[in-house]
Protein backbone atom coordinates (compact mmCIF):
# COMPACT_ATOMS: atom_id res chain seq x y z
CA UNK A 1 0.00 0.00 0.00
CA UNK A 2 0.95 3.09 -1.04
CA UNK A 3 1.99 5.55 1.69
CA UNK A 4 -0.28 8.45 3.25
CA UNK A 5 0.37 11.75 1.27
CA UNK A 6 0.99 13.38 4.72
CA UNK A 7 4.16 11.07 5.66
CA UNK A 8 5.52 10.37 1.67
CA UNK A 9 9.02 11.98 1.27
CA UNK A 10 11.14 11.11 -2.35
CA UNK A 11 14.34 12.00 -0.27
CA UNK A 12 13.96 15.74 -0.26
CA UNK A 13 12.89 16.25 3.67
CA UNK A 14 9.77 17.37 5.05
CA UNK A 15 10.81 19.64 7.40
CA UNK A 16 9.86 23.28 6.57
CA UNK A 17 12.86 26.06 8.27
CA UNK A 18 11.86 28.87 5.81
CA UNK A 19 11.40 29.44 2.23
CA UNK A 20 13.50 27.75 -0.55
CA UNK A 21 14.80 28.85 -3.99
CA UNK A 22 13.32 25.85 -5.66
CA UNK A 23 13.85 22.00 -4.63
CA UNK A 24 15.48 21.10 -8.25
CA UNK A 25 17.60 23.74 -10.30
CA UNK A 26 16.80 24.46 -13.67
CA UNK A 27 19.89 22.14 -15.26
CA UNK A 28 17.97 18.74 -13.07
CA UNK A 29 20.53 19.65 -9.79
CA UNK A 30 19.25 19.87 -6.13
CA UNK A 31 19.54 22.68 -4.79
CA UNK A 32 21.48 21.65 -1.95
CA UNK A 33 25.02 22.61 -0.64
CA UNK A 34 27.55 20.56 1.32
CA UNK A 35 29.91 21.43 4.25
CA UNK A 36 32.70 20.22 4.91
CA UNK A 37 36.47 19.53 3.87
CA UNK A 38 35.54 15.71 3.32
CA UNK A 39 32.22 16.06 1.49
CA UNK A 40 34.12 18.66 -0.74
CA UNK A 41 37.49 16.27 -1.47
CA UNK A 42 34.80 13.26 -1.61
CA UNK A 43 33.29 14.60 -4.74
CA UNK A 44 36.11 16.72 -6.21
CA UNK A 45 36.28 14.46 -9.41
CA UNK A 46 32.18 14.15 -9.59
CA UNK A 47 32.43 17.98 -9.69
CA UNK A 48 35.13 17.87 -12.35
CA UNK A 49 33.15 15.35 -14.40
CA UNK A 50 29.63 16.94 -13.82
CA UNK A 51 30.82 20.91 -14.30
CA UNK A 52 29.74 22.53 -17.80
CA UNK A 53 31.91 22.54 -20.19
CA UNK A 54 32.79 26.44 -20.35
CA UNK A 55 33.94 25.99 -16.74
CA UNK A 56 35.79 22.99 -17.32
CA UNK A 57 37.59 24.82 -19.66
CA UNK A 58 37.83 27.73 -18.20
CA UNK A 59 39.16 25.58 -15.19
CA UNK A 60 41.86 23.69 -16.94
CA UNK A 61 43.02 26.84 -18.51
CA UNK A 62 43.42 28.61 -14.81
CA UNK A 63 45.31 25.44 -13.72
CA UNK A 64 47.71 25.10 -16.90
CA UNK A 65 48.37 28.84 -16.57
CA UNK A 66 49.03 29.04 -12.91
CA UNK A 67 50.94 25.81 -12.81
CA UNK A 68 53.12 27.97 -15.66
CA UNK A 69 53.56 30.92 -13.05
CA UNK A 70 54.37 29.35 -10.01
CA UNK A 71 57.07 27.57 -11.87
CA UNK A 72 58.36 30.53 -13.94
CA UNK A 73 58.66 32.66 -10.46
CA UNK A 74 60.93 29.36 -9.15
CA UNK A 75 63.13 29.36 -12.06
CA UNK A 76 63.49 33.39 -11.59
CA UNK A 77 64.24 33.10 -8.32
CA UNK A 78 67.44 30.53 -8.94
CA UNK A 79 68.70 33.74 -10.39
CA UNK A 80 69.72 34.39 -13.59
CA UNK A 81 72.35 31.66 -14.59
CA UNK A 82 69.29 29.09 -13.67
CA UNK A 83 68.32 28.72 -17.65
CA UNK A 84 70.38 29.02 -20.44
CA UNK A 85 69.53 29.73 -23.64
CA UNK A 86 70.72 28.26 -26.86
CA UNK A 87 70.64 32.04 -28.40
CA UNK A 88 72.24 34.93 -27.09
CA UNK A 89 68.76 36.71 -27.15
CA UNK A 90 65.89 35.49 -27.71
CA UNK A 91 63.91 38.68 -26.87
CA UNK A 92 62.48 38.19 -23.41
CA UNK A 93 63.26 38.76 -20.08
CA UNK A 94 64.43 37.07 -17.39
CA UNK A 95 60.58 35.44 -16.25
CA UNK A 96 59.69 35.67 -19.89
CA UNK A 97 62.46 33.11 -20.52
CA UNK A 98 61.53 31.31 -17.59
CA UNK A 99 57.62 31.15 -18.15
CA UNK A 100 58.04 29.62 -21.61
CA UNK A 101 60.90 27.15 -20.70
CA UNK A 102 58.06 26.03 -17.91
CA UNK A 103 55.51 25.95 -20.64
CA UNK A 104 57.77 23.74 -22.68
CA UNK A 105 58.87 21.71 -19.62
CA UNK A 106 55.48 21.08 -18.33
CA UNK A 107 54.51 19.85 -21.55
CA UNK A 108 57.42 17.82 -22.05
CA UNK A 109 57.91 19.32 -25.40
CA UNK A 110 61.64 20.92 -24.93
CA UNK A 111 62.26 22.39 -27.89
CA UNK A 112 66.08 23.01 -26.85
CA UNK A 113 66.22 26.32 -27.05
CA UNK A 114 66.59 27.07 -23.28
CA UNK A 115 67.59 24.28 -20.94
CA UNK A 116 68.65 24.33 -17.37
CA UNK A 117 71.49 24.72 -15.41
CA UNK A 118 72.91 23.56 -12.25
CA UNK A 119 71.40 21.37 -9.86
CA UNK A 120 68.88 23.57 -8.49
CA UNK A 121 67.18 23.91 -12.23
CA UNK A 122 67.35 20.59 -13.12
CA UNK A 123 65.47 19.43 -10.05
CA UNK A 124 62.59 21.46 -10.13
CA UNK A 125 62.78 20.73 -13.97
CA UNK A 126 62.42 17.14 -13.30
CA UNK A 127 59.47 17.59 -10.79
CA UNK A 128 57.52 20.03 -13.26
CA UNK A 129 58.24 17.44 -16.06
CA UNK A 130 56.51 14.84 -13.58
CA UNK A 131 53.73 17.12 -12.48
CA UNK A 132 52.99 17.75 -16.03
CA UNK A 133 52.83 13.81 -16.89
CA UNK A 134 50.65 13.25 -14.33
CA UNK A 135 48.15 16.72 -14.91
CA UNK A 136 47.84 15.69 -18.24
CA UNK A 137 47.11 11.76 -17.55
CA UNK A 138 44.61 13.49 -15.12
CA UNK A 139 43.19 15.62 -17.80
CA UNK A 140 42.92 12.97 -20.46
CA UNK A 141 41.29 10.79 -17.52
CA UNK A 142 38.62 13.46 -17.11
CA UNK A 143 38.08 14.00 -21.04
CA UNK A 144 36.92 10.46 -21.41
CA UNK A 145 34.79 10.28 -18.14
CA UNK A 146 32.92 13.50 -19.53
CA UNK A 147 32.89 12.42 -23.23
CA UNK A 148 31.52 8.76 -22.37
CA UNK A 149 29.48 9.70 -19.75
CA UNK A 150 25.67 8.97 -20.93
CA UNK A 151 23.03 11.89 -20.10
CA UNK A 152 19.59 12.84 -21.63
CA UNK A 153 19.70 15.72 -23.35
CA UNK A 154 16.02 16.62 -23.16
CA UNK A 155 14.04 20.27 -24.29
CA UNK A 156 11.75 21.02 -21.48
CA UNK A 157 8.81 23.39 -22.61
CA UNK A 158 9.34 26.86 -20.44
CA UNK A 159 6.20 26.44 -18.67
CA UNK A 160 3.50 24.21 -17.80
CA UNK A 161 0.17 24.92 -18.85
CA UNK A 162 -3.39 24.34 -17.45
CA UNK A 163 -5.17 23.09 -20.50
CA UNK A 164 -8.63 21.76 -21.34
CA UNK A 165 -8.77 17.96 -21.58
CA UNK A 166 -11.71 15.88 -21.91
CA UNK A 167 -14.58 17.31 -20.27
CA UNK A 168 -11.95 19.10 -17.53
CA UNK A 169 -8.94 20.43 -17.26
CA UNK A 170 -5.28 19.08 -16.95
CA UNK A 171 -1.96 20.17 -15.74
CA UNK A 172 0.76 19.51 -19.19
CA UNK A 173 4.35 20.15 -19.81
CA UNK A 174 6.15 19.12 -23.04
CA UNK A 175 9.49 17.83 -23.51
CA UNK A 176 11.74 16.58 -26.48
CA UNK A 177 15.47 15.48 -27.30
CA UNK A 178 18.09 18.06 -28.30
CA UNK A 179 19.76 15.23 -29.61
CA UNK A 180 19.26 13.01 -32.81
CA UNK A 181 19.28 9.25 -31.11
CA UNK A 182 16.38 7.66 -30.38
CA UNK A 183 15.36 7.45 -26.42
CA UNK A 184 12.80 4.33 -25.99
CA UNK A 185 10.96 2.74 -23.07
CA UNK A 186 10.49 6.42 -22.07
CA UNK A 187 9.05 6.68 -18.09
CA UNK A 188 8.02 9.87 -16.43
CA UNK A 189 7.16 10.68 -12.64
CA UNK A 190 6.00 13.47 -11.46
CA UNK A 191 4.80 14.93 -7.62
CA UNK A 192 3.73 18.22 -6.46
CA UNK A 193 5.35 20.06 -3.31
CA UNK A 194 3.72 22.04 -0.93
CA UNK A 195 4.49 23.96 2.07
CA UNK A 196 1.17 23.41 4.64
CA UNK A 197 -0.01 23.70 8.32
CA UNK A 198 0.28 20.12 9.67
CA UNK A 199 -2.24 19.58 13.01
CA UNK A 200 0.67 21.21 15.43
CA UNK A 201 -0.02 24.47 13.16
CA UNK A 202 3.74 23.88 12.19
CA UNK A 203 5.10 24.32 8.44
CA UNK A 204 6.10 21.28 6.67
CA UNK A 205 6.93 20.25 3.15
CA UNK A 206 4.24 17.71 1.61
CA UNK A 207 4.51 16.06 -1.39
CA UNK A 208 2.02 13.72 -3.31
CA UNK A 209 2.66 11.72 -6.50
CA UNK A 210 0.93 13.19 -9.71
CA UNK A 211 -1.16 10.85 -11.60
CA UNK A 212 -0.08 10.85 -15.40
CA UNK A 213 -2.60 10.49 -18.08
CA UNK A 214 0.34 7.82 -19.35
CA UNK A 215 3.81 6.92 -17.65
CA UNK A 216 5.57 5.31 -20.90
CA UNK A 217 5.95 6.05 -24.41
CA UNK A 218 7.64 3.84 -26.66
CA UNK A 219 9.88 6.25 -28.70
CA UNK A 220 10.44 10.15 -28.19
CA UNK A 221 11.31 10.75 -31.80
CA UNK A 222 9.14 14.14 -31.62
CA UNK A 223 7.91 15.63 -28.56
CA UNK A 224 5.93 14.48 -25.59
CA UNK A 225 3.03 15.94 -23.80
CA UNK A 226 2.53 14.32 -20.43
CA UNK A 227 -0.43 15.12 -19.20
CA UNK A 228 -1.72 15.19 -15.41
CA UNK A 229 -5.45 15.29 -15.51
CA UNK A 230 -7.25 17.46 -12.46
CA UNK A 231 -10.21 15.55 -11.88
CA UNK A 232 -11.98 14.99 -8.47
CA UNK A 233 -8.69 12.55 -7.26
CA UNK A 234 -6.24 15.08 -8.00
CA UNK A 235 -4.94 17.57 -5.26
CA UNK A 236 -4.98 20.66 -7.75
CA UNK A 237 -8.87 20.15 -7.77
CA UNK A 238 -10.77 23.47 -7.04
CA UNK A 239 -6.86 24.78 -6.82
CA UNK A 240 -6.37 28.47 -7.84
CA UNK A 241 -2.70 30.41 -9.35
CA UNK A 242 -3.52 32.46 -5.82
CA UNK A 243 -3.58 29.14 -3.98
CA UNK A 244 -0.72 27.50 -5.41
CA UNK A 245 1.05 30.99 -4.82
CA UNK A 246 0.36 30.29 -0.93
CA UNK A 247 1.31 27.25 -0.95
CA UNK A 248 4.70 27.67 -2.30
CA UNK A 249 4.15 25.10 -5.19
CA UNK A 250 6.59 22.98 -7.55
CA UNK A 251 6.02 20.11 -9.48
CA UNK A 252 8.58 18.05 -9.51
CA UNK A 253 9.67 15.38 -12.62
CA UNK A 254 11.66 12.95 -13.27
CA UNK A 255 12.29 11.25 -16.69
CA UNK A 256 14.22 7.94 -17.30
CA UNK A 257 14.51 6.44 -20.78
CA UNK A 258 17.18 3.73 -22.39
CA UNK A 259 19.79 5.45 -25.15
CA UNK A 260 20.52 3.78 -27.65
CA UNK A 261 23.96 5.09 -28.76
CA UNK A 262 25.37 4.27 -25.04
CA UNK A 263 23.29 1.16 -24.44
CA UNK A 264 22.16 2.56 -20.93
CA UNK A 265 19.40 3.79 -18.82
CA UNK A 266 19.71 7.40 -18.82
CA UNK A 267 17.62 9.97 -16.20
CA UNK A 268 17.17 13.93 -16.06
CA UNK A 269 14.99 15.88 -13.65
CA UNK A 270 13.29 19.11 -13.95
CA UNK A 271 11.05 21.45 -11.81
CA UNK A 272 8.45 24.26 -12.45
CA UNK A 273 7.25 26.11 -9.47
CA UNK A 274 3.90 27.90 -9.40
CA UNK A 275 4.87 31.13 -11.58
CA UNK A 276 6.25 29.03 -13.82
CA UNK A 277 2.78 27.64 -14.62
CA UNK A 278 0.46 29.54 -17.85
CA UNK A 279 -3.49 29.57 -16.85
CA UNK A 280 -5.36 28.94 -19.85
CA UNK A 281 -3.39 28.11 -22.66
CA UNK A 282 -2.69 24.90 -25.29
CA UNK A 283 0.89 24.28 -26.38
CA UNK A 284 0.95 24.87 -30.13
CA UNK A 285 2.02 22.26 -32.46
CA UNK A 286 5.71 21.70 -32.64
CA UNK A 287 6.37 19.82 -35.57
CA UNK A 288 4.99 19.60 -38.99
CA UNK A 289 4.93 17.07 -42.50
CA UNK A 290 7.63 18.64 -45.18
CA UNK A 291 6.67 18.72 -49.16
CA UNK A 292 8.51 15.71 -48.91
CA UNK A 293 7.15 13.11 -46.49
CA UNK A 294 9.09 13.25 -43.79
CA UNK A 295 8.32 14.67 -40.08
CA UNK A 296 10.26 18.00 -39.41
CA UNK A 297 10.56 18.84 -35.26
CA UNK A 298 11.26 22.46 -34.33
CA UNK A 299 12.75 22.65 -31.10
CA UNK A 300 12.38 26.56 -31.06
CA UNK A 301 8.73 25.40 -30.57
CA UNK A 302 8.58 23.29 -27.55
CA UNK A 303 7.49 26.18 -25.23
CA UNK A 304 5.26 28.04 -27.72
CA UNK A 305 1.36 28.10 -26.56
CA UNK A 306 -1.99 29.76 -27.91
CA UNK A 307 -4.26 30.93 -25.75
CA UNK A 308 -7.89 29.02 -24.75
CA UNK A 309 -10.94 30.00 -22.88
CA UNK A 310 -10.02 31.00 -19.15
CA UNK A 311 -10.21 27.79 -16.73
Amino acid sequence: MAPAPSTFDPGLTQKYTGPLLRAINKDGSFNVRRRGLRGIAGSFYMHLVSLSWPRFWGLVALAYLTANIIFALLYTALGPRALRAAETDMGLNAFGKAFFFSVHTLTTVGYGDLYPLGLAANVVAAAEAALGLMGFAFATGLLFARFSRPNAQLVFSDRMVVAPYRNGHSLQFRIANRRTNVLTDVLADMMLMTVEQDAAGQLRRNFVELKLERTKIFFLALTWTVVHPIDDASPLAGKSAADLERLQAEVLILIRGYDDSFTQVVNTRYSYRWEEIEWSARFAPAFDVAPGGHMVLDLDQISATSPVEKV
